[in-house]
Formats: C-alpha cells, sequence, structure tokens
C-alpha cells in the first residue's frame, strides 16, 4: 500500500479516513476538495487541476482521497490500492449535514482556506443520487481493475474499523 485512492459519496468519510490510514502508513495525504477550491469556493482550473493529477499521482507514495470524476481514471490507473466507501445513502447525508453544524462559520481541516463549510441543496442532491448515478459507474471502473488493484469495498462503517485494527503493513 503505497499509493491508494480513497473514494465514496460526500460526507461518507473519505477525508477521515484518509487521515488515519496516513498515520498508520507513514504516507503523505491529498485532499482534492483542498487543492481543487480556492478562497470563496473558485475552482481550479482545468489545465492546471489535469495537470495537478499528474504531477501528484507520479510520486512514489500518497493518499489521495475524493471523486472528481473527470480526473479519476487518472488516479485509479496509477493507484495500487483503491478503497470505496459504498456505504447506504443515510449515512453520507447524516454525516454531511453533521459536519455543516460542526463547522460552521469554519473552515474543515481538510478544505481550502477561504472556504467555510456550507451545505447546499445542489450537494445534498448529490450525495442523494449518488447510488443511482455514480456508484454503477464506479463499480464498473473497480470491476475492471480487479486484476491489477487492491480493492476493497466497504459497506458499513463496521467494516472499514475492522478494516483499520489489522496490521495493514501486511496488505
Amino acid at each position: 500500500m503505497q499509493k491508494i485512492a480513497i473514494i465514496g459519496s460526500g460526507g461518507s468519510g473519505k477525508s477521515t479516513l484518509s487521515k488515519k490510514l496516513a498515520n498508520k502508513l507513514n504516507l503523505p495525504v491529498y485532499h482534492l476538495d483542498a487543492l481543487h477550491w480556492r478562497p470563496g469556493w473558485v475552482p481550479t482550473p482545468v489545465a492546471e487541476w489535469d495537470q495537478l493529477q499528474l504531477e501528484l499521482t507520479a510520486q512514489n507514495e500518497w493518499i489521495i482521497d475524493g471523486n472528481y470524476g473527470r480526473t479519476m481514471d487518472i488516479r485509479l490507473r496509477e493507484a495500487d490500492t483503491i478503497i470505496y466507501l459504498d456505504y447506504p445513502t443515510y449515512i453520507s447525508l447524516f454525516r454531511a449535514v453533521k459536519r455543516r453544524f460542526q463547522y460552521k462559520g469554519k473552515t474543515r481541516p481538510d478544505m481550502a482556506a477561504g472556504c467555510e463549510e456550507k451545505i447546499d441543496l445542489k450537494f445534498v442532491k448529490w450525495i442523494w443520487r449518488y447510488r443511482r448515478d455514480q456508484r454503477p459507474k464506479v463499480l464498473s471502473k473497480l470491476n475492471e481493475l480487479k486484476s491489477s488493484k487492491q480493492i476493497y469495498i466497504f459497506t458499513s462503517p463496521r467494516q472499514l474499523e475492522q478494516f483499520l485494527q489489522q496490521d495493514l503493513s501486511e496488505h
């Protein structure tokens, strides 16, 4: 486990997991939300974003959390390990709403400076529709990669916690 891509619905816990894995495995972490958004929720220009993805994935070791579907293939291609948090919608929605109140008026540690925590209808709809719209595409990609990558799909936080209790240096 040297290059780990963590994907899943908004609110599923990707950033929290990446920090836990970084502590256990001593790998650098890159939160895509913190890299993509500039102060005031201004997105990074497309060409610059694509170049950054190539630079990050060219490194020898990393944990990258986030989806960003247009560039996901870059990360999945270079990862040796892919972790998919495939949780029920209610878990992700609850966590997203909880996070909104937890960081109200503040910027999360895994977010770019100047991007105060928010939750809007567009984001709620994306989480609500994730299992219907995004999940089938993600599972198809993972199925294509299963012979060449270590892939872990967790369908509950309990499964993930059991995984984290293991000696991950053996994986």
